[in-house]
């Protein structure tokens, strides 16, 4: 090495009348350049101090002290200790001052009385080689323990003498990772990622769904980033892969797939399965039909389109406008009616999101008994909920409509799916 760096190892013996055990440490990398005063900031900030307008003295084996000019002219004066000139803290360079193997003291706030015990290792260091750089400061690489407050403070307001506050009944929604709430979060704008998604503007896309609440809309905002895809820029790919691990994360009906389809297409590889464009929110809107309405329907394979049952009526449609489906039965894939369960549950888990639990008390009494559903779009008309619900309900389906395709080993792909965003 060119020049020599130490590895300084600090240990905090006590302070304010009391000692500490085992010791809280931190080891540094001090360089050539660096002085005591150097020294003292990082060990300051290593060790948690907020209020710096106290003294900072180090006194090294030999007796000396090493502190600011005005009060080493003080302690050279005192009566006590051996004669000594102090060296100025902000000059004297650590690594000509004191060798290897040394062991010195650093002393901050002289009333409190914050005493560190510091020791040079026998050998140089490589800063590089610990760091991975060459730190323009004292940088600590290594450490233990719990620092103290350096005043003793438990919490803001301690006078040292009141009853610690009690401890919150739930944890915070910070550690809980439910920070921040979706309230504080702007919603997501659906007009305008349905304006930009069918314009293939891949920056209006990225503009409408950076920095909003997207996690009740990824089915919508997996498609309408299409256009991002296409363009293949290397700066788009950190939103394509948090949209792909908050899908991963929610877990619900057609996430799975949506993510390995945003994946494939993400490293331009195939997509599993036979891709076809069907329409996700025509085939949810036949499998979730009602069943006095409707016996269910099938997928076009071919060209992706959805038909009702209905639509292959000869006697709803006509002779001529029915296509012969057993002259090519591997081209149609039929669609059952899932009932009403899942549209129930959707009601159920939306009303137990609420904060407000009032609402969420009228939300869950709408939905009991018969007549639910028109209950509860009544109510969340009334409550202004409506294009929350839409989207929240929108975003179910058309997962579900997802898994029921991919269960027949169908992709719908990104680029080439039809659905709209509603």
């Amino acid at each position: 090495m060119a020049r020599t760096w130490y590895s300084v190892t600090v240990e905090l013996l006590g302070g304010r009348g009391g000692d500490l055990w085992p010791w809280p440490g931190r080891i540094f990398a001090v360089g050539p350049s660096h002085t005591f005063m150097d020294l003292a900031n990082a060990v300051n900030d290593a060790f948690a101090r907020w209020d710096r307008s106290h003294l900072s003295v180090f006194t090294l084996s030999d007796g000396r002290i090493v502190t600011d000019e005005e009060s080493g002219t003080e302690m050279a004066s005192s009566p006590g200790g051996p004669l000594a000139s102090p060296l100025d803290i902000e000059a004297a360079k650590v690594t000509r001052t004191v060798s290897l193997g040394e062991e010195f003291q650093y002393t901050f706030d002289l009333g409190d009385d914050w005493v560190h015990r510091c020791v040079v290792d026998q050998g140089k260091i490589d800063p590089v080689e610990e760091l991975g750089i060459r730190p323009d400061k004292p940088l600590p690489y290594w450490g233990w323990g719990a620092m103290p407050d350096q005043y003793g403070r438990r919490w803001s307001d301690d006078d040292g003498v009141g009853r610690v506050p009690p401890r919150p009944a739930t944890r915070h929604p910070m550690v809980t990772r439910d920070w921040p709430a979706s309230e504080q979060v702007p919603a997501l704008d659906a007009t305008r990622l349905r304006q930009a998604a069918a314009a293939r503007d891949a920056d209006a896309v990225l503009e409408v769904v950076r920095g909003r609440d997207i996690d009740d809309v990824l089915q919508q905002v997996g498609l309408a980033l299409a256009p991002v895809l296409e363009r293949g820029r290397e700066d788009d790919a950190p939103t394509v892969l948090s949209v792909i691990n908050r899908l991963t994360w929610r877990a619900g009906p057609g996430d799975r797939e949506l993510a390995e389809d945003l994946l494939a297409r993400l490293r331009d590889e195939p997509l599993p399965g036979r891709v076809v464009p069907v329409d996700l929110d025509m085939l949810a809107t036949v499998m979730e039909a009602d069943p006095e309405l409707s016996t269910g329907g099938v997928v076009d394979l071919h060209t992706g389109e959805v038909l009702f049952d209905e639509m292959l009526d000869e006697a709803v449609v006509g002779e001529d406008a029915v296509p012969d489906r057993d002259a090519d039965p591997d081209r149609w894939l039929a669609v059952d009616l899932a009932g009403s369960r899942q549209g129930w549950q959707d009601m159920a888990d939306f009303a137990a999101r609420q904060h407000d639990v009032a609402l969420r008390d009228r939300l869950e009494r709408a939905i009991e008994g018969r007549g639910a559903f028109r209950r509860f779009r009544d109510e969340i008309h009334d409550e202004g909920l409506a294009e929350q619900w839409e989207l929240f309900s929108t975003d179910r389906r058309w997962g579900r409509a997802r898994e029921f395709l991919a269960d027949a080993d169908i992709r719908v792909g990104i680029a080439s799916a039809q659905t709209e965003l509603s």
